[in-house]
């Protein structure tokens, strides 16, 4: 049976392949305030605003590719089960070929009722307020923003029990709950993390193995090291 190498994947992954990341330290997502772009409240405030957002990141994700890191994380499933939980709200990693990606944050890709949240389709171009769904209803992005519940949360706890082997990719582990998976690794899996500027994890009880170096360098060296 194939060890489970679970991942934790963020906005650093993503970075290398040329999609903007924002920083909750100033507050600005690509020049918006993020409370304006990212809360339902903002949503409610100036739907026209949130939806042009949303428009102009789908059109960059359709523009960009998956880069070296997505596709050693994708190689891997040969020879370990690996599961993704990413915060990622892109779907890099499924081009590049991962099999099994839970996504903590929503996909872009996506679009939902805003009345009725398990109604979901597949989206690629422009979200309009004129979009609606079967009942009538406005359609939204299929994002989990600031302030709402995080649906995939418990299914991520459950995987990340389940670990062999825990990596750390492109997160900052400053983003909560996602930031609090790590306590749930069970105390005897090595955990690998991956960041040009890791930080110190607390009360971490695992063997930890550190790469500080970029997604796509870090994935060589641990594909190396997991694989001899």
């Amino acid at each position: 049976m194939k060890k489970k190498l679970v991942v934790l994947s963020g906005a650093g992954i993503s970075a290398e392949s040329g999609i903007k990341t924002f920083r909750d330290s100033d507050g600005l997502w690509e020049g918006h305030n993020v409370m304006d772009v990212a809360t339902p409240e903002g949503y409610r405030k100036n739907p026209a605003l949130v939806l042009d957002f949303y428009n102009k990141r789908r059109q960059q994700l359709l523009t960009v590719k998956p880069n070296e890191a997505h596709y050693i994380l994708a190689e891997l499933e040969n020879h370990f089960d690996v599961q993704i939980i990413t915060q990622n709200v892109d779907d890099l990693h499924e081009r590049a070929g991962s099999s099994n990606v839970l996504h903590l944050h929503g996909e872009l890709l996506k679009v939902r009722s805003a009345q009725n949240s398990n109604r979901i389709l597949d989206w690629k171009t422009d979200l309009l307020d004129s979009d609606k769904d079967d009942n009538g209803f406005n359609l939204r992005p299929h994002i989990v923003w600031f302030g709402e519940e995080v649906p995939a949360l418990e299914e991520a706890v459950q995987l990340t029990t389940e670990a062999d082997l825990f990596l750390v990719i492109g997160t900052s582990l400053q983003v909560y709950p996602a930031a609090g998976l790590v306590d749930f690794i069970p105390k005897q899996s090595t955990i690998y993390y991956i960041d040009p500027k890791p930080i110190k994890i607390p009360n971490l009880r695992n063997k930890l193995v550190v790469f500080a170096n970029t997604a796509s360098e870090g994935m060589q060296l641990l594909k190396k090291q997991l694989l001899t």
